[in-house]
């Protein structure tokens, strides 16, 4: 124990003002032996001994919050301003708050990562899917695990929804302590292509990385499929201050190649997964039906067949990606096969609503035109008859995949009802009209429903012996945002509805 300036003592283990300035190269203001609790950049989530970081917005600047964070009991702030004079508490000032939040946060809760095997995954599609199964074969090993992902977060057996796919830097670095205090060994997390723009996985010491593959989305942010592509590879290398020890990527996708051989060039550990290329982790023989998969497995440590009850070639590579990472993790064939073959994926994907009819429905997230397509291939290999498709395109999001998205639907459909997705402040009628340009680019006849629950019962009513109706765009998400409000809405739910009416 040692002496604060005040007479107070402070444990010597404990993170102080001047500890946090070395760890982020801050130039500092103030006492260096005050003892920080906790750090964050929400004024609102401030409480006593926390350290408030003023992080710029893109409408606000976080500055405008450090009087209200004082209020609250913080010790100190971290701005990229200069420190105000007569300011009456410590400050750092950094180049970059966001780095400075994430590298700050990681010092403060002690590096929980470094106590982990922390599986990062990201990619356009099947990060989802990917963490749950990874997760599901610790759990078959008997291995406590954490796991972050856009669905809810889990230590052992306590879950949470979740806000967003990826935390802030302050939250992850929170949770990953909680995980590692209640004897997780390891952790998954998806890591957003956002996310690792804004430095929010910064500071993880990332072991092992998954790269799915790499689709048009999220343009409205990146602008450029480079950019997008820059985004991602931040969790590769070394970016976030550490490089993974392998690097499993999907060698079927062609940024996912490009990944690879660069990689490789630096002398990095990868491995690959593949239906099509010659990959490390490989599959063969696979049999799909509404009830599930089977299918054989060739790694380098030996062949084995599998079933699984999720459905479609995509769940494949998701498979794959957490096979191949089940073996580095150093996971035996039978905590696998247990693993793989109980996990039903995570919710909202592929998910069939349960009911007595003789036609199937199936609700699914997809939201980009290459998950559209992935879900309506899926249901082609599955269908007996038809094909029914409900889908909408979020508003204040990228415009630019609307086309694309309703050229999916037409190319791939029988029956295609356009409707609202999350339109947030555009106008529905707008979005409509900007999906409508595929769906006419292709000619297939399709229907125009804005309301999403009238649009459902339309679908499900036009449902007959073997068709697969699908309702694409929301799958687990059980909200639904008009203006700027939130209403509850869960298409399972409505689905559900519309199946007693029939």
């Amino acid at each position: 124990m040692g002496d604060n300036l005040d007479g107070k003592m402070i444990d010597e283990k404990q993170v102080t003002l001047g500890g946090v300035a070395r760890a982020v190269d801050g130039r500092f203001t103030g006492d260096e032996r005050v003892a920080v609790s906790d750090v964050t950049h929400d004024s609102r989530q401030v409480r006593e001994g926390c350290l408030f970081v003023a992080v710029r917005g893109l409408k606000i600047e976080g500055t405008q919050f450090v009087g209200q964070a004082l209020e609250r009991g913080a010790v100190g702030v971290i701005s990229e301003q200069e420190r105000p004079e007569d300011f009456p508490a410590s400050w750092i000032k950094v180049v970059d708050a966001r780095r400075a939040l994430a590298l700050a946060a990681a010092e403060v809760h002690r590096h929980p990562s470094r106590e982990l095997q922390l599986v990062g995954i990201t990619g356009t599609n099947g990060k989802t899917t990917t963490a749950y199964l990874i997760s599901a074969i610790a759990e078959a090993a008997g291995e406590t695990g954490a796991m972050l992902t856009t669905v809810e977060s889990q230590i052992g057996n306590q879950r949470q929804k979740a806000e967003r796919t990826t935390p802030e830097a302050s939250d992850t670095q929170r949770f990953l302590r909680r995980a590692v205090n209640a004897g997780c060994r390891m952790a998954v997390m998806e890591c957003s292509s956002q996310a690792l723009d804004l430095r929010r996985c910064d500071g993880l010491h990332v072991s092992h990385a998954v790269f799915t593959n790499l689709t048009r989305d999220h343009l409205d942010y990146h602008h450029t499929m480079e950019n997008y592509f820059a985004a991602k590879r931040c969790l590769f290398d070394g970016s976030l201050g550490s490089e993974p020890r392998v690097n499993i990527i999907n060698a079927d996708d062609a940024y996912g190649v490009k990944l690879m051989r660069d990689l490789e060039t630096k002398g990095k550990r990868v491995v690959g997964y593949a239906l099509e290329a010659d990959a490390q982790v490989r599959a063969s023989e696979i049999e799909i039906t509404l009830e599930g998969m089977r299918f054989n497995i060739q790694t380098p440590a030996g062949r084995r067949a599998f079933h699984s009850p999720l459905v479609g070639r995509p769940h494949i590579y998701n498979i794959l990606a957490a096979t191949a990472c089940g073996l580095e993790l150093g996971y035996d064939w039978e905590s696998m096969a247990r693993g793989l073959e109980s996990c039903a994926g995570a919710p909202g994907r592929f998910e069939r609503v349960a009911h007595e009819g003789d036609f199937a429905v199936i609700v699914d997230y997809a939201h980009t035109d290459d998950a559209l397509l992935n879900v309506l291939r899926t249901a082609q290999e599955v269908k007996r008859g038809r094909i029914i498709t409900v889908f909408g395109c979020g508003g204040d999001r990228d415009r630019s995949k609307r086309a694309p998205m309703g050229e999916a639907a037409a190319s791939l459909s029988d029956m295609v009802i356009l409707t609202s997705d999350n339109p947030r402040t555009e106008d529905p009628h707008a979005i409509l009209a900007d999906a409508e340009v595929g769906l006419r680019a292709v000619g297939q006849p399709y229907e125009k429903i804005a309301d999403r629950r009238e649009a459902i019962h339309r679908a499900i009513r036009e449902a007959r012996t073997g068709d697969v109706v699908v309702i694409a765009g929301k799958g687990h998400e059980d909200y639904q945002i008009i203006g700027n409000e939130v209403f509850h809405f869960d298409d399972r739910e409505v689905a559900r509805e519309a199946l007693e009416k029939k």
